[in-house]
């Protein structure tokens, strides 16, 4: 009865697993001057990467979901995490 139910159970994750698909997809629309590459998660547009033929790329990205997107020129958020060594054995 135990080996059913954790077969059961493993089966019900799996399941909840393959749905919560987390791969964004992505639209690239070339134009004559920049490249514009659309980032969408369950059909909801997030962020869009535009690669001008000269200069650096930039991004758009809708941090709260309202549509009003914000420009950042790199995907780092500045934030840096401590990698001391405290005791090594």
């Amino acid at each position: 009865m135990r080996i059913l139910t954790l077969l059961i159970l493993l089966c019900i994750g799996l399941n909840v697993h393959a749905e919560t698909d987390t791969t964004p997809e992505v639209t690239i629309t070339p134009q004559s001057d920049t490249l514009i590459e659309e980032y969408r998660s369950h059909g909801k547009l997030y962020m869009i990467k535009i690669t001008p033929k000269y200069g650096p790329p930039y991004y758009l990205i809708d941090e709260r979901g309202d549509g009003k997107f914000a420009r950042q020129d790199n995907l780092d958020s500045g934030m840096r995490v401590p990698q001391w060594i405290i005791k090594t054995f």
